[in-house]
């Protein structure tokens, strides 16, 4: 029996295909106006079984669980206690999962205790409406630089006011990647090591202006700690049109304990670096599991939840 959170009908679709025909599908959606076309879609292309619920997804439909598999295609910060309850043990949940200003699509298997995940891959969904987490907000009068952050996180932004005007300290790696070549990983390793990680973004005119390039001005990893920041940045390392593109990785830090903070995150390159395509394991407790029941790695507290975000030996 398989739920879907969210959606208009083509993933339902897809998955009553996988189940069969003695497979259960039920599908669900706050917004009336989504689950009628949902309806309507569904049955114009021979899918009269799959149900349709009108209801807030973080609810779950408890009336048709327990559920074999969960899939949420919209982001989420939480992972709501009803679909604890509704999950079988031994079931699988997938969920675009929101924490320190990155989204990941997170497998996980459901245990007796814990839900604990065996895939972590990039994706980008729309964040569910209502949970209201995360913080975010300019740190320059020109608003061309936002941060975003956890309301767990203890930024404050008056401390920040004129933090990219103060002289910078730059620090480099050896570690290069390639044109097309993701470093994405350095963000998940820093949100498994430094509570501080957050997310930096710079309009074009910031970094025209004066501030030195984030390594992706869009969305980049950053440490904040009181009147201090750093992130990531690159600097094409190749010379000459025929060259093939080689950046070199390193970090910009501004503000007191820029330099520090601007190492830690080179620390972080560099322990990427040997395993660029390892993934964390991320495991999932109920909010009230103490921190002795916890296993290694950096905790992250949610109303319904306590996240470990952890990489092996």
């Amino acid at each position: 029996m398989v739920l879907l959170l969210a959606g208009t009908g083509y993933n339902a679709a897809l998955l009553k295909h996988l189940t069969g025909k003695s497979g259960q599908v039920t599908t669900c959606d706050i917004d009336p106006d989504v689950t009628a076309y949902t309806r309507r879609m569904l049955d114009a292309n021979g899918c009269e079984d799959v149900r349709v619920v009108t209801r807030d997804g973080a609810l779950g439909a408890s009336r048709f669980s327990p559920y074999d598999r969960m899939i949420a295609t919209v982001g989420m910060w939480d992972l709501p206690g009803a679909w604890w309850d509704q999950l079988a043990v031994g079931g699988r949940l997938v969920v675009p999962l929101r924490w320190r200003g990155l989204s990941r699509a997170v497998a996980f298997q459901r245990e007796e205790k814990v839900m604990r995940s065996d895939s972590v891959k990039m994706c980008g969904f729309l964040p569910v409406i209502g949970q209201d987490g995360e913080r975010n907000d300019y740190i320059d009068d020109d608003r061309l630089v936002r941060l975003y952050w956890d309301e767990d996180q203890s930024i404050a932004l008056d401390l920040l006011h004129d933090v990219l005007t103060r002289p910078k300290s730059l620090a480099w790696t050896d570690e290069t990647v390639g044109r097309v070549e993701s470093f994405d990983g350095v963000w998940l390793r820093l949100s498994a090591t430094e509570r501080t990680t957050c997310r930096i973004t710079a309009k074009p005119a910031a970094v025209e202006a004066d501030i030195h390039r984030p390594a992706s001005p869009a969305l980049s990893p950053a440490l904040v700690e009181a009147d201090s920041i750093a992130y990531l940045t690159l600097e094409r390392t190749t010379e000459g049109p025929e060259a093939e593109p080689q950046f070199r990785l390193g970090a910009v830090g501004y503000g007191a304990a820029g330099a520090d903070l601007a190492e830690r995150i080179c620390a972080q390159i560099r322990a990427w670096s040997p395993a660029r395509t390892a993934e964390p394991v991320v495991t999932a407790y109920p909010a009230d599991t103490p921190d002795s029941d916890l296993a290694d790695g950096a905790v992250i507290d949610r109303p319904s939840v306590r996240l470990v975000i952890a990489y092996g030996p």
